[in-house]
């Protein structure tokens, strides 16, 4: 072992002690929807796996699978969208969904908070020669006004919000629509939460999703029945100290989205099972929905 590999070992042995001696921090279960560590999203190492992941057409682990977009692309063009409506893809990731709007004839505005992932869906746009307007940008800032036809967020985006964040967004999202517009969205049920379970596990490597320097990660996952929320946590150890992942999950049924959507002033027209029209069924891991901005709202 040489001196610099041995000093890095003496580092994270030395943060693992700190750690253990605070372990009832880290293992005390959190309060709903206490943030964790702030940069996720943009983190240099961690952005170059979620965009990996997201490219990957052979699993749903990023995005869903290409030939999945696909049926759910189609399927909305023909029940949904049309050539010149413009459209606000929010969490448009590398563009797979955008893209494909664009060659149909959308007007497409696409927004993420993850910087490395737009550089590609860009880089994509001009190789296809898209006209698409990307912007990396926090869903909580954005300030349109009554500009779209149709707003789609997709993969249970909305899933990852507290109450309070959830209808500060609706507001927004209400805001940007013109009159009548629709909003567009999938989400998970506590039925796609149960069948993964509870985690619990740990383990150490020199490069992994999280880090690409020696590292252990502890994984832990926590259940909150009364609010339907899950926590999947990771707490990763490293030469430079440790960091607090925290990734929420609020899940719903049928029953519970339709009153917060009417609030935020919204009616549900359309219900699926997923984006590419599969007939509703109750109790199924997913459900789509198509919500008409009303011209009143009820509560902000």
């Amino acid at each position: 072992m040489n001196l610099r590999t041995a000093t890095k070992v003496l580092k994270l042995k030395y943060k693992l002690n700190d750690a253990i001696k605070n372990s009832k921090q880290l293992t005390e279960k959190p309060p709903l929807f206490e943030a964790g560590e702030q940069l996720f999203w943009n983190d240099p190492h961690i952005s170059k796996g979620m965009l990996q992941a997201h490219l990957n057409s052979e699993n749903d682990i990023g995005s869903r699978k290409h030939a999945t977009i696909d049926k759910e692309v189609n399927h909305l063009m023909n029940s949904v969208f049309k050539s010149g409506d413009r459209i606000l893809d929010l969490g448009c990731g590398p563009g797979l969904y955008s893209s494909r709007f664009a060659k149909m004839g959308l007007k497409v505005v696409g927004i993420d908070i993850s910087q490395r992932s737009l550089d590609y869906a860009k880089k994509q746009a001009e190789t296809d020669d898209l006209d698409i307007d990307y912007s990396c940008q926090d869903f909580f800032e954005i300030d349109f006004e009554e500009e779209f036809d149709h707003i789609i967020q997709v993969n249970g985006e909305l899933n990852t919000f507290s109450d309070a964040q959830r209808d500060k967004l609706l507001s927004k999202l209400w805001q940007a629509l013109k009159p009548e517009g629709l909003l567009v969205f999938d989400v998970t049920t506590r039925a796609l939460r149960q069948k993964y379970k509870l985690r619990n596990s740990w383990y150490a490597g020199n490069e992994s999703f999280w880090r690409d320097r020696p590292h252990l990660v502890l994984e832990q996952g926590y259940d909150y029945p009364e609010d339907n929320v899950f926590l999947n946590r990771y707490i990763v150890f490293d030469q430079d100290g440790v960091t607090d992942y925290r990734l929420w999950f609020h899940d719903y049924s049928l029953e519970t989205l339709q009153p917060v959507l009417e609030k935020s002033g919204f009616k549900i027209i359309h219900v699926w099972n997923d984006l590419a029209g599969t007939v509703y069924q109750k109790g199924g891991d997913w459900f789509a929905v198509v919500a008409k901005k009303c011209l009143h709202k009820t509560a902000d």
